[in-house]
C-alpha cells in the first residue's frame, strides 16, 4: 500500500505506474482516494474545532451556574449538545471514509523498480541468465509420476480417495527424498547465516491482509469455518507477519530468517497435463526465507536471495535460470521479482520452481512494521522473500535430471548424507 501523502503530491507518478502494469481500470481509484482523503482531513478539522469549541464552553456552564444565571447555564448546555451530536455524526462519517479509503489504496499497486521491464504479461518476461548446461538425454524421460511409479513412491489414487483431487501419497525412497531436499535446503540456508524457524501454520485476516493483495487472497487462501484463521499459502506469510506492530531497533536488522512449513492453497481454475501429478496440488512443504531490512539495503539482499536458490540448485546438479519479471507480471505488493526455473529434460525446457520478491515498504506499512533509527526518528522496514526450494516441483527437475538409462536414479555427493548414504535410487 502507497503512502497516501504520495499518492495525493504524485497522481500523474501513480497512474503512469498502473498504466505500465496494463490495469488501466484502476486509473480513476487515484482521484478518489485524493478525494476521500481530502474529506478525510476535513472531516477531521472540523471534529477538531467543535472538541476544542466544546471544552471552551463547557467549563461556562459551571460558572453561569454558580452567579445564578440558570437559564444561561442552559443555552450553553443545549449548545455543547447541538456539538456533541455535530461530533459524533462527523465521527461516524469519518469512520465510513477512512475504511472506504483504505480499501480503495489498498488495490492500487506498489510503484516498481524502474529497472523492471515492461510487458503485459508473463510471456513477456526477460531472460536474465541461464547456470548450468541444460541436457537432453538419448533416453525418453518419462512423465514426473510415471518415474516416481517405477519406485513405488506415488500413490495418486489412494489420495483422491481421501482427500480429492491435487493431493498425493509418496512413498518409501520418493517420500525420503522429499524429506532430504527440505532437510538439505535447510541447513544450507543456516550456513549462509540465516536463523532457522517453524512458524505458525495458520494466521489471522490482518495478517493476511498485511502481506498480500485481496485478489491473491480469494485465489489461494483457506479459510477456517468459523474462526479468524486462515491456513498459510506460504511460510513467508506467519514470517512476515511475526513482525506485525513491531517497532524494530535499527541494530537489529537485517532480520535474516529460513522456515519450514506445509503450505495449502486452492489452485482454482483447469490445468494442462505439464501441471498435473505433483506440480499443482493443494498442499505441500517448502523451505522459505525472508529478510526484514533497511530500506537502502533491499536491493542487495535482492541478489543475495535469488542466488542462494540459483547455488542451491546448482548444489543439487540441475540447471537452472533467472528469468525478470515484467510489469504486468508483478503482483500489486512487489516492486522487483526474479522467477527461478530448472531444466525440464522431459519437456525440453525450463518450469518455474521458485520466486524471490522485493516487496520494499509495502508489507511493511500495511502491517506497522517500523524501525527506530539511530537518530530517533521511525521509518518503514522493506520486506524480501524467496523460495528456497519446494520439493513437490524439485522433486520434478530432480527426478527427470538424474535419472539414467538403467531406470536408476543418481544422488549427488551434497544429499547422500540426508539419504542414508545411498548413492542411487534403483526400481522396485
Amino acid at each position: 500500500m502507497l503512502d497516501i501523502k504520495f499518492v495525493r503530491e504524485n497522481p500523474e507518478i501513480v497512474k503512469e505506474n498502473i498504466r505500465k502494469k496494463f490495469q488501466d481500470g484502476k486509473l480513476a481509484l487515484v482521484d478518489e482516494v485524493i478525494a476521500l482523503d481530502k474529506e478525510l482531513r476535513e472531516i477531521k478539522q472540523e471534529v477538531e474545532v467543535l472538541r476544542a469549541k466544546r471544552n471552551k464552553i463547557s467549563k461556562q456552564i459551571g460558572m453561569l451556574m454558580g452567579q445564578g444565571k440558570k437559564d444561561e447555564a442552559e443555552q450553553v448546555k443545549a449548545e455543547v449538545a447541538n456539538d456533541g451530536a455535530k461530533i459524533d455524526e462527523l465521527s461516524k462519517r469519518e469512520t465510513v471514509v477512512n475504511e472506504e479509503l483504505t480499501k480503495k489504496m489498498m488495490v492500487i499497486p506498489q510503484i516498481i523498480d524502474p529497472t523492471v521491464p515492461i510487458g503485459k504479461d508473463d510471456s513477456e518476461n526477460v531472460e536474465v541468465q541461464r547456470y548450468g548446461d541444460p541436457v537432453v538425454p538419448d533416453l525418453e524421460i518419462p512423465y514426473h509420476t510415471e518415474i516416481m511409479e517405477m519406485f513405488q513412491g506415488i500413490d495418486l489414487d489412494a489420495a483422491r480417495r481421501v482427500a480429492g483431487n491435487g493431493f498425493y501419497y509418496l512413498m518409501g525412497d520418493i517420500a525420503r527424498l522429499h524429506s532430504a531436499v527440505i532437510s538439505y535446503a535447510r541447513d544450507f540456508m543456516i550456513d549462509r547465516g540465516f536463523t532457522y524457524c517453524v512458524p505458525p501454520f495458520m494466521i489471522r485476516s490482518d495478517v493476511v491482509t498485511g502481506v498480500m493483495s485481496f485478489a491473491e487472497m480469494e485465489a489461494m487462501m483457506y479459510k477456517i469455518e468459523g474462526e479468524d484463521l486462515y491456513l498459510i499459502g506460504t511460510s513467508e506469510h506467519s514470517m512476515i507477519g511475526k513482525f506485525i506492530d513491531q517497532i524494530l531497533p535499527e541494530a537489529t536488522l537485517p532480520q535474516t530468517l529460513t522456515s519450514y512449513s506445509p503450505c495449502f492453497r486452492k489452485e482454482k481454475g483447469a490445468h494442462g497435463i505439464e501441471e498435473r501429478g505433483v506440480y499443482r496440488i493443494h498442499q505441500f512443504e517448502k523451505q522459505e526465507m525472508i529478510v526484514i531490512c533497511k530500506p537502502e539495503d533491499s536491493p542487495m539482499w535482492f541478489e543475495k536471495l535469488w542466488q542462494n536458490t540459483v547455488d542451491l540448485f546448482r548444489s543439487l546438479e540441475i540447471p537452472v535460470r533467472t528469468l525478470e519479471c515484467c510489469s504486468g507480471d508483478l503482483a500489486d505488493l512487489k516492486v522487483k521479482s526474479i522467477d527461478v526455473e530448472a531444466w525440464s529434460p522431459r519437456q525440453k525446457k525450463y518450469f518455474e520452481v521458485g520466486s524471490c520478491s522485493n516487496l520494499g515498504d509495502a508489507q511493511a506499512r500495511r502491517l506497522k512494521i517500523r524501525v527506530n533509527g539511530e537518530d530517533g526518528k521511525k521509518y518503514l522496514a522493506h520486506t524480501l522473500n524467496n523460495t528456497v526450494v519446494a520439493p513437490p516441483r524439485m522433486l520434478i527437475a530432480f527426478l527427470e535430471n538424474h535419472l539414467q538409462a538403467d531406470g536408476t536414479v543418481t544422488i549427488p555427493e551434497v544429499l547422500r548424507p540426508y539419504m542414508g548414504g545411498k548413492d542411487k535410487l534403483e526400481r522396485k
